[in-house]
């Protein structure tokens, strides 16, 4: 029978032989394609890991970002601030703020100017300007005059805009009040204080909006008040927040009276962030052990009644980014904080305050951190501060000796750690001086850290001792746990230079030459397979050719016995 061809695609419409070439032919081409699924597997497997870098990146960036706001004393020692009349005073605690109770007494709030027109107008579209020309209207605000120009016709509303979008207004503003029969400008300034004055300026010349066109309903004024007593005469401020007073705490004026202010540590919200903590970095681990676990499975053994063990990781064991990344964590945890001291500081460790890793097998928590309540409780009764500045402490520099003192660092530039300090003093100078035992930069009686790339390079130091002689100790810089876990989740979150991204970076490479393979195999089936159905559709036609001359040979046969 006879074969057709479409587009250059032989196919089989019938057979000429009597034999199914074109199952021969899917067959063959379905023994090459097992090639391609092999790859797809394989591709497969590296694309699953690239996903669970991706999701354990995302993981980490959370991590991260939940640890930047517990990173400093002031957000992760709550202090409260409660006041005994709310009507008075309220008040906000940081957490340089000292526990104790003070006694507020104010007797004046700062406010602001209000002035509104004595004479109203009938509506707030009808002309106020009908001199037949424009006007000025022109207010003092500070010191300062300012002026808009009001053409003709304009009405009271026009005005109030006019003032409100003047781009040299400096903070006053303008609106229409209604007294139950006619409408009025009233102005208003924006800043409190006896400074904030605002008067209407002489060189108005807009009739009914003069100086003596206007009524005061409120004085601007300080803010007066005592603290504990203290002074004998009223503290003025211009404004009702004050923070420059109680240490680490601001101060919410709202009424003339007496307060009691009570700063306390909560206590409860402390323990929340040292929970959240460790519920964080947990989240982390745990995708980590899910990711490299490796389980064991039992078979029976064919010819006994025994069984075996068979283990099979997961689909990251033993990879050597997540090792790496896991490696760093539990390093940042397990340490001493980065520039404490065992002689000096109270607690250097997660494990002085009672969080340690449940190293117990088969525990659900085993590898991750728990918390021992009651020694986490002792040492918040003990010293809170301390296990604040052991969580929180951000780049905070101390001495151990008397001779030297830490004066500043250039944020960015100097890491935190602990450096040793020698100087030598002749004749009443600084002769040399050394940071880390890299030479240090000498001015009067200061010494410098530097060098790029050297950790103390921007930690400033103050010498006390400047008799003659050679002088050494050492100074810190403190890191608590969330910054450490912090810079080190940013090193590994690196987009360019973090293990997940170089390890992506790697695996997309690998997929991209398996896409190729993939790519070659399918084009080389499909050359392979269109050859096939060409020579066979030749071999098909061929056997059908000699098929029928043999039936007509027969048949000759035939009619010769005949």
């Amino acid at each position: 029978m006879s074969t057709t061809s479409t587009s250059g695609a032989i196919s089989f419409t019938g057979l000429g032989s009597g034999t199914d070439f074109a199952s021969m032919i899917d067959k063959l081409v379905a023994v090459e394609q097992t090639r391609i699924t092999s790859l797809e597997t394989w591709r497969t497997s590296w694309t699953d890991k690239i996903e669970a870098f991706q999701e354990l990146n995302t993981q980490m960036l959370s991590l991260k970002t939940a640890l930047e706001g517990m990173d400093t004393k002031g957000e992760f020692l709550v202090k409260t601030a409660g006041s005994s009349d709310g009507n008075v005073l309220a008040a906000t605690a940081g957490a340089d703020a000292q526990e104790g109770t003070h006694t507020i007494e104010v007797k004046q709030i700062a406010k602001n100017k209000i002035m509104a027109t004595t004479n109203g107008v009938a509506t707030t579209t009808e002309s106020i300007n009908t001199s037949g020309a424009s006007r000025i209207f022109a207010y003092t605000y500070q010191g300062t005059t300012y002026s808009v120009t009001v053409p003709i016709g304009a009405s009271l509303t026009d005005l109030k805009n006019l003032i409100n979008i003047d781009g040299d207004n400096p903070g006053v503003k303008a609106a229409i009040v209604n007294d139950g029969t006619s409408y009025h400008l009233q102005l208003r300034g924006m800043d409190t204080g006896a400074d904030a004055t605002l008067e209407i300026s002489g060189t108005t010349t807009l009739a009914g909006y003069g100086a003596s066109d206007f009524e005061t309903s409120q004085s601007n004024q300080d803010a007066l008040l005592k603290v504990d007593g203290w002074p004998s005469t009223y503290m003025s401020r211009a404004t009702n927040s004050i923070s420059d007073i109680i240490e680490g705490v601001t101060l919410n004026l709202r009424s003339v009276g007496e307060a009691d202010l009570d700063i306390a540590t909560d206590l409860d919200s402390v323990k929340e962030n040292i929970e959240a903590f460790v519920t964080q970095v947990n989240t982390v681990r745990s995708m980590i052990q899910e990711l490299t676990k490796v389980s064991s499975t039992s078979t029976s053994v064919s010819t006994s009644s025994d069984t075996e063990q068979t283990r099979a990781g997961s689909l990251l064991t033993g990879n050597y980014g997540i090792q790496l990344i896991s490696s760093r964590l539990k390093d940042a945890t397990a340490g001493t904080a980065i520039g404490f001291d065992w002689n000096t500081d109270p607690y250097t460790s997660l494990s002085s305050v009672g969080i340690l890793t449940d190293a117990q097998e088969g525990s659900v928590t085993a590898g991750l951190l728990v918390i021992d309540d009651e020694l986490l409780d002792a040492a918040l009764a003990n010293d809170i501060d301390a296990v604040a500045s052991l969580f929180s402490a951000y780049y905070e520099g101390s001495t151990n000796s008397s001779d030297f003192s830490y004066a500043s660092h250039i944020q960015g530039i100097t890491e935190a750690g602990t450096f040793k300090v020698a100087y030598t003093v002749s004749g009443g100078e600084i002769t040399s001086a050394t940071i880390n035992g890299h030479e240090a930069k000498v001015s009067g009686n200061t010494i410098l850290g530097q060098g790029m790339g050297n950790p103390e390079n921007g930690l400033l130091l103050e010498i006390k001792n400047l008799t003659d002689g050679s002088y050494s100790g050492t100074t810190s810089m403190k890191l608590g746990k969330t910054g450490e876990l912090i810079n080190n989740l940013g090193d590994l979150t690196d987009e360019k230079t973090g293990p997940l991204a170089i390890l992506e970076d790697n695996y997309n490479d690998i997929t991209d030459m398996i896409d190729k393979k993939i790519e070659y195999e399918e084009n080389r089936i499909s050359l392979m397979e269109s050859r096939l159905r060409e020579r066979y559709a030749r071999l098909d036609a061929l056997l059908g050719y000699y098929d029928n001359l043999s039936t007509s040979l027969e048949s000759q046969i035939a009619d010769l016995d005949d």
